[in-house]
């Protein structure tokens, strides 16, 4: 992951929209002090990140993408730890497909905090929506909202603690979370004219090569364009690894941070960890691929 000696770029960033603790405005700031040269703000479930971006200004030095990392089921004949995340780059805001998946989405998360609230009152711990609410903002809440709450009350030393005792999978707090099926988000992403790429696929939890290599196959017979191979997760072997595959099933390849600002202490805008470097051909790659699309 060490430098190529050329600009870096970062597609994969959290802002204040969904679970980072920046604004658009505050991150495209430390984009352009850090010299990176091309980002996209990822938010989960939402482009409200983006088009505030977007409606703010894009700096003249950086270039920018709109993005969105979409929380889909694992497709039929597989079992994953959780969610499989799905990155969406170059979407048209308000397409009205992807519009109403979106707000399946958010619906269901809204409906999700009430009883993730409800089963921490159960557990002795006084919390309230209005809150969280506060906590929140114009932000779409979600667990590490909760977390942050938790810690404000003193409930949680952190927002790992609160997550490894409380609101974690199989733990007291948590609540079933809705995913989108993942033909419908691969699709959505399509359908507003963006690139669908399969992101950190080291967080699903498929160890064996050949399965995950079937796995990556099923995904793009759904309409999957590329991978997500440069990650703070990921080692070099494991980086060269989805590159090959890239290369062999004609995928892009992109990468990022997965950058929350405070909620993700000791991951940095661009670096990571401190030994990330997205190369910026992989922008490049990706924006041709968009025009080509077209």
């Amino acid at each position: 992951m060490a430098s190529d000696g050329q600009p870096g770029i970062d597609l994969h960033i959290h802002s204040t929209a969904s679970d980072g603790s920046l604004t658009p405005s505050e991150i495209l700031t430390m984009a352009v002090k850090l010299g990176l040269k091309a980002i996209a703000i990822t938010d989960h479930d939402t482009l409200s990140g983006s088009a505030a971006a977007i409606n703010g200004g894009i700096p003249s030095a950086l270039q920018f993408l709109t993005g969105i990392e979409i929380s889909a089921a694992a497709p039929p004949g597989y079992r994953m730890n959780g969610s499989v995340h799905i990155l969406g780059y170059g979407i048209a805001l308000g397409n009205p497909v992807l519009s109403s998946l979106l707000d399946q989405l958010q619906q269901a998360r809204e409906d999700r905090n009430p009883q993730i609230i409800a089963r921490l009152n159960a557990l002795g711990m006084d919390l309230s929506m209005d809150e969280l609410a506060a906590v929140v903002g114009d932000a779409m809440a979600g667990r590490p909202h909760i977390a942050q709450l938790m810690i404000k009350k003193k409930l949680a030393t952190s927002i790992d603690d609160a997550f490894d005792r409380f609101l974690g999978k199989n733990k007291p707090a948590y609540v079933h979370k809705y995913r989108a099926p993942m033909d419908a988000a691969i699709d959505a992403i399509r359908q507003a004219g963006g690139i669908a790429v399969l992101a950190h696929p080291i967080l699903n939890g498929i160890t064996d090569s050949d399965l995950f290599e079937k796995f990556l196959l099923t995904l793009k017979a759904m309409g999957l364009q590329g991978i997500e191979a440069y990650y703070p997760d990921h080692s070099s072997a494991l980086t060269a690894e989805y590159c090959r595959l890239a290369h062999k099933h004609d995928l892009l390849i992109t990468g990022g941070s997965d950058f929350h600002g405070d909620a993700t202490p000791g991951i940095c805008m661009g670096v990571g960890d401190g030994r990330l470097h997205v190369p910026y051909a992989l922008y490049t790659s990706l924006v041709a691929c968009l025009k080509a699309c077209a």
